[in-house]
């Protein structure tokens, strides 16, 4: 293509059945918003796309676990995640909703035309049933093992461990997701996509027209999918959560989530269209527009082969030109999992680390999975935040900053003769905004982020090599010169960081009293960014440092929830071997209040108690030291089997037991009375 007259950017719908994750963020947002930011710095016509998907089984399956409506879930969720994006600067042209009329209406139109153009075939086909929910099973009220990869938690239309997408009648040992029941097969009446009809289109489009351009990571998983044989793919469902098919003989079934979600794509457009008196139409069918979709790998082959076979059975709509996908990021070194809370939230995030929203672009741009997947943790986060932001970056721009009030009161000195230095400095500058644009053209965010921080390590270096807090006592006229320069550079800084770190670039030209009136081919193209006798403000830091006790908080976080998936998934010991009443009745166990406790010595676990038993006072040791502090349970009533044989432990004669159980976190918990009872009392 030509250079494009337009842009159309499209960043993957988020489901709302859970909030915004970093693996979210990572896989798609921040890399669509370094591109749409870019874009609309160097004069280019953008609509920066996206919206809530509130279809598909996930809802009403979070919806019956929360004991609510699958309303209330979207609702809820849609809010959280449209703050979140807000907050944290993403910078949506638009972001909608695939429960709004205007998608309804789109989706539904989509259709119909696909329909009355004969473009879907329609047959009955065996489906998952549920007999006890009286109802069949959507793709995610199946879970079962994956036929290819053997993993044993794959739902019904793709396995969130290999990434291979099949139909639930593929899965190994299905089990239905509301009842816990296995499924029977019935049959019922859907309308399928024959994608096998669009296969050498595909071909053609992909294999040879996109060999060259697109990622290696996205083009082999079309290139495995086609050569594999394309079939056709349903494109309703029987659900009761949805858009609803739009023919008479369609009753109790919706649209198919993937067909249907893609499009809010389209519906989202002309929601903006609307609103700033576009024609969505050019966004979306004129060849001089480039549609780019940004998503995750678990969602290549909807875009580079279902969507783009839609769009072309449609016929009126342009194809993407580009679907930069990345791979998955995991979070200290295990996959990002919603359902088991692995995961740092962004909501959680924003309030945890206020006005701290590019230290975790910047981290997430610098580590980003693009090629491979990859792996974020806390210690590098904090790393990527002392060692670069703070170091490289807020260091140059503080000292340049502090000694421009220092020198001249805060006013751009006017330059003397430059040297070769600052003459070769100056050029430097001036290449920045090109490396990093073929960077960012390339979809290659990370290796762009670093190019700005080398901007930033070329600023350090010059003051560094320069000197002028030292030449200032010998030479006036030549510092007057350093700080110019070092000045152009910080304004340089100021309009580059925009795309990768929005609020610093706001709050640096807020520091140098600029405007955004510079663009991306000024620093390029003008000798001069910050004139002499322009007025600076005073320094004020952009980044501060996060010392190791707020990760150490972080990370215990995670440890926490660890412990907690570790406790829900704990197999519970079988039954033990059957006993008679009387077995029972042998076994003394009297309410007890510990009157004293303290360590026995040379030992982690164990504590050495004295417990009033009501038919006497005795002493007992327990292994309970790790979870409890002995000044913390005095006082506590306990369970105890009080006709156990003494023993005598670590030297000490113990003469009983206390019952005790385990906590979700893996602590212990005493077994005691609801209410305060009398000591002696027998527990039977």
């Amino acid at each position: 293509m030509s250079a494009p007259k337009r842009y159309t950017i499209t960043a993957a719908l988020p489901y709302t059945n859970g909030p915004i994750h970093i693996g979210h963020l990572a896989g798609v947002y921040v890399p669509a918003d370094i591109y749409a930011r870019y874009l609309r710095l160097t004069g280019n016509d953008v609509a920066y796309i996206s919206g809530s998907d509130e279809h598909g089984a996930a809802i009403p399956m979070r919806a019956k676990k929360e004991g609510v409506s699958p309303q209330v879930i979207i609702d809820k969720y849609h809010g959280i995640i449209k703050k979140s994006f807000e907050d944290f600067g993403i910078s949506f042209d638009n972001y909608s909703r695939t429960s709004s009329k205007i998608h309804h209406e789109t989706a539904s139109d989509f259709f119909t035309k696909m329909y009355n153009d004969g473009e879907f075939i329609e047959e009955v086909s065996a489906q998952l049933y549920d007999e006890e929910a009286n109802q069949f099973l959507a793709d995610r009220f199946v879970v079962g093992t994956c036929p290819k990869c053997g993993f044993e938690e794959s739902y019904g239309d793709q396995c969130e461990n290999c990434g291979t997408s099949h139909n639930a009648t593929d899965l190994i040992n299905p089990k239905s997701a509301i009842t816990g029941n296995v499924p029977t097969v019935k049959e019922t009446k859907h309308w399928f996509l024959p994608l096998d009809k669009h296969e050498a289109f595909l071909r053609e489009w992909i294999l040879e027209g996109h060999k060259k351009d697109w990622k290696p990571n996205v083009y082999g998983q079309v290139k495995s999918w086609v050569e594999d044989g394309l079939r056709p793919r349903a494109v309703t469902r029987d659900l009761d959560w949805g858009i609803p098919v739009p023919l008479k003989d369609a009753e109790g079934k919706v649209l198919y989530v993937w067909f249907d979600a893609p499009i809010g794509y389209i519906s989202s457009t002309k929601e903006w269209a609307a609103r700033e008196g576009k024609n969505w139409e050019d966004y979306w069918k004129k060849d001089d527009t480039k549609l780019v979709h940004f998503i995750g790998k678990d969602n290549i082959v909807f875009h580079c082969i279902i969507f783009p076979a839609m769009l072309k059975a449609h016929g009126d709509f342009i194809l993407p030109d580009n679907v930069p996908a990345n791979e998955f990021l995991n979070l200290e070194g295990n996959k990002l999992s919603t359902s088991k809370n692995w995961a740092v939230w962004l909501h959680e995030y924003l309030e945890e680390f206020p006005d701290q929203q590019d230290v975790l672009r910047y981290t997430l741009t610098a580590n980003a999975p693009e090629s491979k997947d990859n792996d974020f943790t806390w210690k590098d986060f904090q790393a990527k935040n002392n060692n670069e932001l703070v170091a490289i970056f807020g260091n140059f721009i503080n000292r340049v900053v502090v000694l421009t009030n220092k020198y001249y009161e805060g006013i751009v000195p006017a330059p003397n003769d430059f040297t070769e230095v600052d003459e070769d400095v100056l050029a430097a500058v001036k290449e920045f905004p090109n490396i990093i644009g073929k960077s960012i053209e390339r979809y290659r965010f990370r290796e762009a982020s670093q190019e700005l921080m080398n901007l930033a390590r070329l600023g350090n270096k010059y003051l560094a090599d320069e000197e002028p807090w030292k030449v200032i006592k010998v030479d006036a006229a030549r510092v007057q010169t350093i700080m110019y320069v070092a000045l152009q550079i910080s304004t340089a800084l100021a309009v580059a960081s925009k795309p990768f770190l929005p609020f610093t670039s706001d709050k640096l030209k807020g520091i140098l009293n600029i405007d955004d009136s510079l663009s991306w081919t000024d620093v390029t193209e003008k000798d001069v960014l910050l004139p002499a006798a322009h007025q600076i403000n005073k320094a004020e830091l952009l980044f501060s440092k996060i010392e190791d006790k707020t990760i150490d908080a972080q990370i215990e976080k995670l440890e926490a929830t660890k412990i907690a998936n570790e406790q829900e998934n704990k197999v519970l010991e079988p039954q033990k071997e059957t006993i008679e009443f009387e077995d029972f009745t042998k076994l003394d166990i009297r309410i007890g209040t510990i009157l004293e406790a303290e360590k026995v010595a040379k030992t982690k676990k164990l504590l050495k108690l004295k417990v009033d038993v009501g038919i006497d006072t005795r002493t007992i040791v327990s292994g309970i030291a790790e979870s409890f502090s002995p000044e913390d349970i005095i006082g506590q009533q306990v369970s105890v089997l009080v006709n156990l044989a003494p023993r005598k432990i670590r030297g000490v004669e113990s003469q009983g037991m206390i019952l005790m159980t385990d906590t979700p976190d893996g602590k212990l918990a005493f077994v005691e009375p609801e209410k305060a009872v009398k000591n002696g009392q027998q527990v039977s």
